[in-house]
């Protein structure tokens, strides 16, 4: 295509903790990104995923779920949300659709029609849905509420209507040269990838509390031998016992949580790589400005 009808913009995905937007995101891009699990308020950074096509080039922003903010943590996260809606092209509001609606789909609607901008609506998880007709009132709802440019339902977890998705958004960014390289597809540093995916193995092996009160800082990124980089991760938690969990009997969590995200990482870098995972007790770590600031989640 010539560079008069190339497009090109910034897009924000908006939803419900649980959605599926880190999922997408790293359908869309190819790379896994962004931490997924199925617990609630998995995403804390605003990550950027970037897809390049001949048509134009989709820079997303992947936000927190929408919630109620307690925590600082959780008011900044939630900061992030309101940031991107004002700082992007168009909106991609992500629905769950193998769930009713609630009053907090209700609330994410009302930000996205107070936003004053564009937006494309997604319903995911139709692998979930059995008989299809069943997106049919969902679609009307959501219709008649507000004048989405395009309604797309997808899988991500499947990869289903993906490229679709892509065409329907890359229509409705304005023309311009592309953002980034064509070869990029993230602005994160690799630091916050690693710690990303360390996150993400601790979420999928320990309980319903453990989630919330951790969080992964990268200390140490050591490429003196490039075949091998060296890579020190500090997991923070706010009591001794929650240390314990993560660590258990005879160190064999923690190890768990380390072969499975390395495997991760030597598969992002194309290369081997030496990782040392420990855990620190910070108490009340989501309160505290100065090391939020040193995760990366800033105000």
């Amino acid at each position: 295509m010539s560079s008069e009808t190339f497009r090109s913009g910034y897009v924000a995905f908006i939803g419900r903790p649980n959605a599926g937007k880190s999922t997408l995101l790293n359908r869309l891009v190819g790379e896994k990104i962004a931490a997924v699990s199925n617990k609630p308020q998995t995403t804390r950074h605003r990550i950027q995923g970037i897809v390049t096509k001949e048509e134009g080039q989709i820079v997303f922003v992947d936000t927190p779920g929408v919630h109620k903010p307690g925590y600082l943590l959780n008011r900044r996260m939630m900061s992030a949300v309101h940031d991107a809606i004002l700082s992007v092209d168009l909106l991609v509001l992500m629905r769950d659709a193998s769930v009713s609606t609630g009053n907090g789909d209700k609330f994410v609607l009302e930000l996205v029609k107070n936003s004053g901008k564009q937006a494309v609506l997604v319903l995911n998880k139709i692998d979930k849905v059995k008989d299809k007709g069943a997106l049919l009132p969902l679609i009307e709802y959501y219709s008649k509420e507000f004048d989405f440019a395009e309604i797309v339902p997808v899988s991500a977890l499947r990869g289903e209507a993906i490229d679709n998705l892509l065409n329907q958004i890359i229509k409705h960014l304005p023309t311009g040269e592309a953002i980034f390289g064509e070869d990029e597809m993230t602005d994160q540093p690799i630091r916050t990838i690693v710690a990303e995916m360390v996150r993400e193995k601790i979420l999928a092996s320990t309980g319903e509390e453990i989630p919330y009160v951790t969080a992964v800082v990268t200390e140490m990124f050591d490429e003196t031998d490039p075949e091998m980089p060296k890579i020190y991760c500090a997991i923070y938690v706010e009591r001794p016992s929650q240390k314990k969990i993560i660590i258990g009997k005879g160190g064999t969590k923690l190890r768990d949580i380390g072969m499975k995200a390395r495997h991760d990482i030597e598969n992002l870098l194309g290369k081997q790589v030496f990782l040392k995972l420990f855990v620190k007790v910070v108490e009340d770590w989501r309160n505290l400005e100065g090391r939020l600031d040193e995760i990366g989640i800033k105000e």
